[in-house]
């Protein structure tokens, strides 16, 4: 055991000295913090710049008056002009725009807004908006219908998703959900890839240059094993447990580097009352979560699947000569169930209770990323020990399999292992 914790402090420090360790480290949280700033400050800052557009309604649709919800948008109604005359005036006198209506109903382009360069989609789709709800009002006034009974008739559904627990009923944000669970999914993928292939370079690159056999001289070939398992996997699990920290450091820190950021949402304008509540449902919606059992599963699922494959890689890695070509061919059958099980994550956060999501969620060798892509969603307890105990199971048992394949392909040279052979070295005794 002490042989274990010897390699597992060579390889964690070998890498977490490295400068490319600490880059990534404080560099991917800082540029994501970064990137989360601007956002957010972009979101509240908006447009303060008005946009002036002058109106000549030959067809009286607007009746002089623009009920304007576009704060970024000022309109100026014109008299004693035509479409012809102001063209050449607009500009010097202000005007970004010129919407000419024309009394023609007959007129094919009946709408035009003159500009000295083309105009924004956001602010065509705004101007056209304005245009239809006016032309909407006056037909309704003309059959004899009040616009605003209309409107309240007519007004859009709003549906709000009520979760009921045994603790209470609470409001369910599922953009937010899904979100969280692809993403704890994704990440899952995403580290199991990187760091089992991590073991499974350390393991060629040593056999390839003969230090394996210098070392396997005074330590066993499992302990060689478990020690770069637990090594690089305590590499991963410190990378990850940084990053939060950073993260929640940042993002408490946000008011200290940006001081005038809660005084613009306070006081942000109407026209972007949308974006805050936008905002505001994220912040909301996240506070919802179970973020405590979404983390603990986080890391139990990581190591569980790190661990797992780890091992496979290691053992891949340990029958791998200098052919790169044979590496990519042993690699590959390794990462399929890796990729279904991203594959079955996909569905799995659009339908956490589907036959598949379950199976996936329980499947050893898919319940790491497929269960957290469910986490977010009430999952029944029997479910969640089942995966569990399976996948502490499957670690065991794909430990002593490697193992054994990893004894004998760390010392083999000169000859390209088969499957047949790999499997032979694994259940055959001696």
């Amino acid at each position: 055991m002490n042989k274990i914790g010897i390699i597992l402090s060579r390889e964690y420090f070998t890498r977490v000295k490295k400068k490319s360790f600490l880059l990534t480290t404080i560099g991917v949280p800082l540029v994501i913090m970064v990137f989360y700033a601007i956002i957010i400050y972009i979101t509240v800052s908006g447009n303060n710049e008005k946009q002036k557009i002058a109106v000549l309604d030959e067809a009286n649709i607007f009746n002089g008056k623009i009920d304007n919800k576009e704060q970024e948008l000022e309109f100026s109604f014109l008299k004693n002009e035509t479409e012809q005359s102001f063209i050449s005036k607009y500009k010097q006198e202000g005007f970004q725009s010129f919407l000419y209506i024309s009394s023609d109903s007959s007129a094919s382009k009946k709408y035009r807004l003159h500009s000295p360069s083309s105009t924004s989609l956001p602010t065509i789709a705004n101007i056209e908006s304005i245009i239809n709800d006016a032309i909407r009002v006056k037909q309704l006034r003309a059959n004899g219908i009040d616009p605003e009974a209309f409107e309240r008739l007519t007004k859009d559904v709003s549906l709000e998703n009520t979760i009921d627990t045994e603790k209470g009923s609470k409001k369910s944000f599922a953009g937010i959900a899904y979100a969280v669970s692809f993403g704890c999914g994704f990440l899952i993928y995403m580290m199991m890839v990187i760091y089992g292939t991590q073991v499974m370079r350390s393991v060629s690159e040593e056999k390839t240059n003969r230090i394996a056999e210098v070392i396997v001289s005074s330590v066993k070939p499992f302990q060689l094993m478990m020690g770069k398992i637990l090594g690089i996997g305590a590499v991963g699990l410190t990378q990850f447990i940084i990053w939060i920290i950073l993260l929640v450091v940042m993002q408490s820190a946000i008011p200290i580097f940006f001081p005038d950021l809660i005084h613009q949402i306070n006081n942000v304008p109407q026209a972007n009352a949308e974006n805050i509540s936008l905002l505001t449902n994220t912040v909301q919606g996240i506070a919802s979560l179970p973020l405590l059992k979404i983390l603990l599963s986080f890391l139990f699922y990581f190591i569980g699947g790190y661990l797992t494959y780890a091992s496979i890689f290691a053992a891949a890695g340990s029958v791998v000569s200098e052919d790169q070509q044979e590496a990519q061919q042993l690699v590959f059958p390794v990462l399929m169930p890796i990729i279904l099980g991203f594959v079955i994550m996909t569905k799995a956060v659009n339908d956490p209770n589907s036959d598949l999501a379950v199976f996936g969620s329980i499947f050893p060798l898919t319940s790491p990323i497929v269960m957290m892509g469910r986490i977010t969603y009430e999952i029944p307890l029997w479910q969640m020990a089942l995966s569990i105990l399976l996948l502490i199971g499957s670690f065991l048992f794909f430990t002593w399999i490697t193992g054994k394949i990893y004894r004998t392909g760390i010392l083999m040279y000169g000859k390209k292992a088969s499957w047949k052979e790999m499997f032979r070295w694994a259940f055959t005794k001696g």
